[in-house]
């Protein structure tokens, strides 16, 4: 009986001595964008934003209000309808709005968000449109993405040109 438990015990050994080590390898996040941002300034998110993969030819901009600490205002071409979860977007649109940042919180899943408020056009009710972004930074750049999969690169993700 000892025969069997020595196998069992130095299987649950290894397994404990590997969780560090599993837990701590980079996400596909990660391993294409760079670290989830907990928190981000205007100033960091400002500029223009191309689209990779899903969103190829996508455009957002994104320019900082004075005097309104952590939104501003957003303009958008190409952008999709239709609710991010379906496994194909809807037609896309021209129009513009409003942003701002949701700060992350004390939790080690909870990430900042970019939101939009897209005002132009109207035809849009809530949720018909993607309208909430993660954010990742690394190496010197900055991605807005829809974090559906955290095991697989982000298929609609948008890099900050110039960074």
């Amino acid at each position: 009986m000892s025969r069997v438990r020595l196998p069992a015990a130095a299987a649950v050994l290894a397994l404990l001595t590997c969780l560090p080590g599993c837990s701590s390898a980079p996400t596909s996040v990660e391993a294409c964008m760079g670290k989830q941002a907990v928190g981000a300034t205007p100033g960091q998110l400002a500029g223009t934003y191309r689209g990779e993969g899903d969103a190829k030819g996508v455009t957002l901009t994104l320019k900082a209000s004075q005097g309104k600490p952590g939104s501003g205002t957003v303009t958008v071409h190409d952008w999709p309808t239709g609710d991010w979860y379906r496994s194909e977007l809807g037609e896309t649109f021209d129009g513009s709005g409003t942003w701002s940042v949701v700060q992350g919180g004390t939790s080690a899943t909870e990430f900042a968000r970019l939101t939009l408020d897209l005002t132009t056009p109207k035809r849009f009710l809530e949720g018909d449109t993607l309208d909430s972004l993660a954010i990742a930074e690394g190496d010197g750049r900055t991605y807005l993405y829809t974090d559906d999969d955290p095991d697989v690169c982000p298929a609609f993700r948008l890099r900050l040109q110039g960074a």
